[in-house]
């Protein structure tokens, strides 16, 4: 019997376009690690609730502002709170972009987890070794910024997402769509097992 692929929702926030390119950049990824996905601007998630339920993960996204995820995707994550247990199970993630280098993004990606951790979800990580963090390394390593949470990226707060994220970060995305797709395929297939034996 050929099973279907595992579908993996993408929900972002962009302000000025580049945490799009970012999320554009994490659905390939999903793509290519064998999944469906669905990429929702966190305008249409409400409107999408029904298939966020159905998704066997979610990835969110958010830029980082003010040292938090943006007004908007919190309005959305408070939102939420109307289907809380349904997405028990789910496996999640998370990605974020700031202008600058630090910004404080990890306090954004530990939002996104604990948000997670409340519906119940199982967090993956980005499952990277740092880059660009000794004499050999640089801008253009993946995983760039060090992260282990999640996917970050930086982009400059007076060039538009046509000049950022730059590839290396947009790699680093990729990279956390893959693998959220390859560890949903596992677990979809392992979920599987158990109601067949």
């Amino acid at each position: 019997m050929t099973q279907s692929k595992p579908t993996i929702a993408v929900v972002y926030h962009s302000g000025y376009g580049h945490t799009q390119k970012q999320a554009e950049a994490v659905a390939e990824g999903v793509t290519a690690g064998g999944a469906q996905v669905l990429l929702l601007p966190v305008t249409e998630a409400e409107a999408q609730i029904e298939a966020l339920n159905a998704a066997d993960a979610i990835i969110f996204g958010s830029p980082t502002y003010m040292g938090s995820v943006s007004g908007p995707f919190k309005t959305w994550m408070d939102g939420t709170s109307k289907v809380w247990g349904k997405w028990n199970g789910k496996l999640a993630a998370g990605f974020t972009n700031s202008a600058s280098q630090s910004g404080d993004k990890l306090n954004s990606l530990v939002q996104l987890s604990i948000f997670a951790a409340q519906h119940g979800m199982v967090w993956v990580s980005l499952g990277l070794m740092p880059g660009n963090n000794n004499s050999k390394g640089s801008v253009n390593d993946i995983n760039r910024l060090g992260s282990f949470l999640g996917a970050m990226a930086q982009s400059n707060a007076d060039e538009g997402p046509e000049k950022g994220p730059i590839a290396s970060d947009l790699d680093t995305a990729k990279h956390l769509g893959k693998r959220v797709a390859t560890v949903t395929a596992q677990f979809v297939a392992g979920k599987r097992e158990l109601v067949d034996a």
